[in-house]
């Protein structure tokens, strides 16, 4: 009877317990941040919003391994909110360790569909690796704004 109570118990104990958060962002999570960013700079403008994005203790715009970045349609960094030594940088040329242009195909998503996802590497800001990531891109007037995971 006592194991009994106690499986019970336990059992109990496992479906109260609330399960552990996601240890990385998902696909959803890294749209819902893109369109944050979006609510923010309708809200409070360009500069407020690029602020904030690049402010790694606003939780809005920072989650895991989830964080926003802004660039204008020239290639340029406005805001990152993973490494702030990129803001004010032209990038347009910038590669992937395969050679892939990423800024200049998020323009390109940016300027023809508006939105879209983008594959490339990049360094995950928790593991300081270079790792495989998809990137959520919109275009937000005359800048875009990208989310991205990493892929596991």
């Amino acid at each position: 009877m006592r194991i009994r109570a106690f499986l019970v118990f336990a059992a109990l104990i496992a479906i109260a317990s609330p399960a552990p958060a996601a240890e990385f962002g998902s696909k959803d999570e890294a749209v819902a941040m893109v369109k944050r960013v979006q609510a923010e700079f309708k809200k409070s403008g360009p500069d407020a919003t690029f602020k904030a994005v690049s402010d790694k203790a606003a939780p809005d715009f920072h989650d895991r391994d989830l964080y926003p970045f802004i660039y204008n349609m020239e290639g340029v960094c406005v805001a990152h909110g993973a490494r702030a030594a990129l803001i004010g940088k032209l990038l347009i040329d910038l590669k992937d360790q395969d050679g892939k242009f990423l800024i200049r195909e998020m323009v390109a998503m940016s300027k023809g569909p508006g939105s879209g996802w983008i594959d490339y590497k990049w360094p995950n800001p928790l593991t300081n690796k270079i790792e495989d990531k998809s990137s959520y891109v919109e275009k937000m007037g005359d800048y875009f704004v990208g989310v991205g995971i990493y892929k596991q």
